[in-house]
């Protein structure tokens, strides 16, 4: 996949995952999550959490890494509220992976911190891997092109989500 084409967020990466509507919206510039008091407790467990770690954070667009550790290559971290939507986390950080290597960068793996659960999920970047990030990032790019929003997907979830009002009012 050509460097030029590596546009999306990580966040974007698991709303993929989560929802596409979701993703949809966020993309076309309906972003709610400054107003979702989980969003909030998620951005302030992230800066309270591993305050005596170094705390490098990585902006290259269009990626975010939370912080970052060298071993042999770099160690990417992201810290998460809740293992809930674990998938699209581990996603997320395949894809951090995948960008960095792309850019020549070694990278050893990823570590998904779940500070709550006091859990840590170690995320490798295994062979079929690139074939799974640029499938996901073709249907990224497919969705985000349809002329209006996916569906709703009625999850469990939803209930927490910042779009919830928005999908079902």
């Amino acid at each position: 996949m050509d460097l030029r084409e590596l546009k999306y967020k990580g966040i974007q990466v698991a709303y993929y995952i989560v929802c596409p509507r979701k993703l949809w919206l966020f993309t076309w510039g309906l972003a709610l999550e400054n107003e979702s008091e989980y969003v909030e407790l998620g951005k302030l467990l992230d800066e309270t959490s591993f305050q005596r770690e170094k705390r490098d954070d990585f902006t290259y667009e269009p990626v975010n890494i939370d912080f970052f550790r060298t071993e042999d290559g770099l160690v990417v971290h992201e810290v998460k509220h809740s293992r809930a939507l674990e998938e699209a986390h581990i996603l997320q950080v395949k894809y951090y992976i995948y960008y960095l290597k792309n850019k020549g960068i070694k990278v050893s793996h990823g570590i998904i911190h779940y500070p709550k659960a006091k859990r840590i999920q170690r995320v490798d970047f295994e062979k079929n891997d690139k074939e799974v990030i640029e499938n996901a990032l073709n249907n990224i790019d497919r969705v985000i092109h349809l002329p209006s929003p996916p569906p709703v997907i009625h999850k469990p979830y939803c209930k927490k989500c910042a779009y919830f009002e928005y999908c079902y009012a």
